[in-house]
């Protein structure tokens, strides 16, 4: 059968191709050492679950609950913002809850997109921000991923070659995958190219408290006037270490947050209270938890960065975000990193996520997650010592493993 329209426009998932072939060698009795999905392995402070224990034994608490988010959990957001950002949003029309930072992104670019709208997404970036409006009917125009003086000139390029003008603008500082950190004046830049070409801005900060290094990232909506044209979406996945519990926010300008709100309104009935109820808890925290999480990135960031160092692969250090992008070894370049993922897997037990699944200028890249303990990132490192000086030896037999039989 003919595959349906909108899966036709999706490329295979190309993490599914390394997460079978980890599969299979767990089978076989392999240890795995995962450091491909950004799936943090910190708990969730205790304060957070202790608070969804007490509310969860509430039966009223059992009933639908409110798709843009309950009013505390709101209000306690826009408290963060005020405390964190200086920026002063209205709970009632400028927050909304969503279930994640991806699924707002994502039906964010239903509620905008009308078939053929041009969108501009830097490459490599995180799937959900091309995907989500490809799947809603948008095209994608890739833009430069560094936020540096040649992005305000290349966004003046893809502005003026592309028919229709760009509905929508897509940020993600601090970058996933690339650790990028933007500058308030970066954002300056932008956001008054957006006002005078009249285009939206959608800012992924779900990376704004895993930071390392200087001050910490700010928030588009910082710049006077960002407002008028901005959504930005955060997450407590990675700060709070709250991953499954799928509580994210999109703030900023009203009648975007509107159209989020409308679409969702016919989607979903919102996360479960209970979860509502400790999300507004941690937001509320004195911000202990956020600390104590990133002292444990940096640290962990600090040892991949020496052990693979030694081990003969130079990872830059990043700045931000729990992952790291590394270039590929030159030996192994000309593979691309889906095969070199996989020879990883089947040769050094270890995982990383592909840099073409963030797009094709990502592809001499890998992307390492930080979501393994530092005595697990060395023993990563050592095998991965083994593994190079073994393809060193045998540099003529290094074949992808999809020319294999």
């Amino acid at each position: 059968m003919e595959e349906f329209h909108k899966v036709r426009r999706l490329p295979p998932y190309v993490f599914e191709q390394v997460n079978r072939l980890k599969a299979s060698a767990r089978s076989r009795g392999a240890d795995i050492i995962d450091l491909g999905m950004g799936n943090p392995d910190l708990p969730t402070p205790k304060s957070i679950v202790d608070k969804l224990c007490e509310v969860v034994r509430d039966p009223r608490t059992h009933r639908y609950s409110s798709s843009r988010g309950i009013p505390g959990l709101r209000r306690a957001q826009a408290a963060y913002y005020a405390r964190r950002f200086g920026v002063k949003l209205d709970p009632e029309s400028q927050i909304v809850a969503t279930l994640g930072s991806k699924e707002g992104f994502a039906n964010m670019a239903q509620a905008i997109t009308a078939p053929g709208d041009v969108v501009l997404c830097p490459n490599p970036t995180y799937p959900i921000h091309a995907f989500g409006f490809i799947m809603s009917g948008g095209v994608i125009r890739s833009m430069q991923a560094e936020p540096d003086e040649g992005f305000i000139p290349a966004l003046e390029r893809a502005v003026r070659h592309s028919i229709p003008k760009p509905l929508a603008l897509i940020l993600n500082y601090p970058s996933n995958p690339t650790a990028c950190v933007a500058t308030l004046d970066f954002y300056k830049d932008v956001v008054a190219f957006a006002r005078k070409n009249d285009i939206i801005i959608l800012s992924d900060l779900a990376y704004a408290e895993i930071y390392f290094e200087g001050a910490p990232p700010p928030s588009v909506l910082q710049v006077p006037g960002a407002m008028d044209v901005t959504v930005e979406f955060t997450s407590m996945s990675k700060t709070f270490s709250m991953p499954g519990w799928r509580m994210g926010f999109a703030v900023g300008n009203e009648r975007l947050i509107s159209a989020l709100s409308r679409v969702k309104s016919y989607l979903d009935y919102g996360a479960f209270t209970p979860i509502q109820v400790a999300a507004t808890a941690g937001l509320n925290s004195d911000g202990a938890e956020i600390d104590e999480v990133r002292s444990v990135y940096r640290r962990r960031r600090d040892v991949l960065v020496d052990s693979f160092g030694r081990a003969g692969w130079h990872v830059p250090p990043p700045p931000a975000t729990m992952f790291a992008w590394a270039p590929i070894p030159e030996p192994f370049k000309a593979m691309g990193s889906l095969e070199f993922s996989k020879l990883l897997v089947e040769q050094a037990d270890v995982a990383v996520a592909p840099g073409i699944g963030f797009g094709e200028h990502g592809d001499d890249y890998v992307r390492i997650a930080l979501v393994e303990n530092e005595h697990r990132i060395r023993q990563a490192a050592r095998s991965i010592k083994r593994f190079l000086a073994s393809a060193a030896q045998n540099a003529d037999n290094v074949v992808p493993l999809s020319a294999r039989r």
